[in-house]
């Protein structure tokens, strides 16, 4: 047994019914790419291009859940996880992303559901974890309106199979990374180097959630649905002029694009001005970008906020820079192989943010974590004292952000297990649990038994 640290975070703030899970995506974990009548995904054609992926690794196999899926289970539930965030594969259940669904698929994820729920863990479904259907891919992608239409087509179709076994769904993941990383930056599927395209591909994955809510509200009133975005801290280096510009315009390009369509039902001023020139048009126009009745699809409400947090950065003006601002992460975490920061009370500025300028709703930490050079000692003990200061920190400032009356609902730590990590392969592991991945061997890590821990003392504070 791992003596645990004695700094335990300070969770008397947190609700009751506040839930304590981990995440996982589909692509990531699952392996088992050719079978059950899978299709193929832009992250398979992207990770099987050359040069792609770090060592031209793949999500072939990646940590086989498809066929350990109930050992997981298993585990989550040895762990006390309270809340399972998992991701159904748009492959898996449609092929093409057109059509009916695959009943193998139906019967692999309607098992996972039904595992969850026998071991007293809660499914929150993400419909939509990056793999978009390849097929998809080739009539245009998320630039292309109709991949919305077939997203939220697709969405309709899940609600009249899974709706009996999950009540909270959250339909889109990070349409900030599907933009920009896929489309602007290059670094991820589809892999593209195009301004116009990321933005395109950004309103149509709102437009996509839009339509999909709709279908809910039609077919199943009674689930509980939202959207996960990734946010950053953003901050100015400086008080000048050029530095707060700096910062106000990354902040537009990072949060203000998606909170406010979202929550506001528009596209403000300063965001247009950032993106005009890349064909986001203002107001709805038809035959634009944003045509008529897409706000009013996109801001329908929500039940709950979804908030994805690692960054906290801080801009300056530089001419020599992408668009002009250099951009660097507050107090570089050394202990993070990916130089992420350690700064817990970004995570709280964001919360507040969000409760106090955009939504009442309640928030969800549906992603949270740290990168680190975990390895097995010979005894096969993973010791990861790190991860748990990182952990210990964030749970702390949204229960400080919970105290102060931001209505905190839950907090999901990326990530269950190491796993594919996109375009860093194998090299990153956020996991609670070691994956050996030669073996398939999982080993909770230090962090997972202090996690355990944590979550214990809070039902243990709350049945007082």
């Amino acid at each position: 047994m791992y003596k645990h640290s004695k700094a335990q975070a300070d969770i008397s703030t947190l609700p009751a019914d506040f839930i304590f899970g981990t995440a996982t995506a589909a692509y990531q974990i699952e392996g088992a790419v050719m079978e059950g009548g899978r299709g193929v995904s832009i992250w398979d054609t992207f990770s099987h291009t050359a040069g792609k992926t770090l060592h031209g690794d793949t999500g072939d196999i990646a940590c086989d859940h498809y066929h350990r899926w109930a050992e997981d289970l298993d585990l989550m539930q040895a762990l006390g996880l309270q809340g399972y965030r998992l991701n159904f594969s748009w492959v898996r259940l449609q092929p093409t992303g057109e059509g009916p669904l695959n009943p193998e698929g139906v019967k692999f994820y309607r098992d996972i559901l039904e595992g969850c729920h026998a071991r007293g863990i809660k499914p929150f479904v993400t419909i939509y974890h990056w793999d978009l259907p390849q097929a998809l891919q080739d009539k245009g992608g998320w630039p292309a309106r109709e991949t919305a239409f077939r997203f939220g087509e697709y969405s309709a179709l899940l609600i009249e199979e899974f709706a009996d076994l999950a009540a909270d769904w959250i339909t889109i993941n990070e349409a900030w990374c599907v933009a920009f990383l896929g489309h602007s930056w290059g670094m991820q599927a589809p892999g593209f180097k195009d301004d116009k395209l990321a933005i395109r591909a950004a309103h149509h994955t709102l437009l996509a959630h839009g339509l999909a809510l709709a279908q809910f509200r039609q077919k199943a009133p009674q689930l509980r649905v939202g959207i996960t975005n990734i946010h950053s801290n953003v901050t100015a280096k400086t008080d000048s002029a050029a530095d707060q510009a700096a910062a106000a315009k990354l902040d537009a390009r990072m949060n203000k694009l998606f909170l406010e369509p979202l929550y506001k039902g528009s596209y403000s001023q300063d965001v247009i001005e950032v993106f005009e020139a890349d064909g986001l048009n203002a107001g709805e126009v038809a035959g634009a970008l944003v045509q008529p009745g897409d706000l009013a699809l996109i801001s329908a409400p929500n039940d709950f906020i979804g908030v994805n947090h690692y960054h906290n950065m801080i801009a300056s003006a530089d001419s020599t820079a992408p668009d002009g601002i250099c951009i660097e992460q507050a107090t570089p975490n050394e202990q993070s192989s990916w130089n992420w920061p350690n700064t817990p009370y970004a995570i709280g500025n964001i919360v507040r943010r969000i409760n106090r300028d955009y939504s009442k709703l309640p928030i969800f930490i549906t992603e949270n974590g740290v990168t680190l050079n975990d390895y097995a000692t010979p005894e096969g003990l993973v010791h990861d004292p790190d991860r748990i200061d990182y952990l210990n920190g964030y749970i702390n400032a949204i229960a400080e952000a919970a105290r102060d009356g931001v209505p905190m609902a839950g907090y999901f730590a990326w990530s269950f297990m190491d796993n594919f990590e996109w375009a860093e392969g194998y090299n990153m592991r956020f996991g609670l649990v070691y994956m050996d991945y030669p073996s398939q061997k999982r080993t909770p890590k230090q962090s997972a038994y202090w996690y355990r821990d944590l979550i214990e003392l809070h039902k243990t504070k709350e049945a007082k």
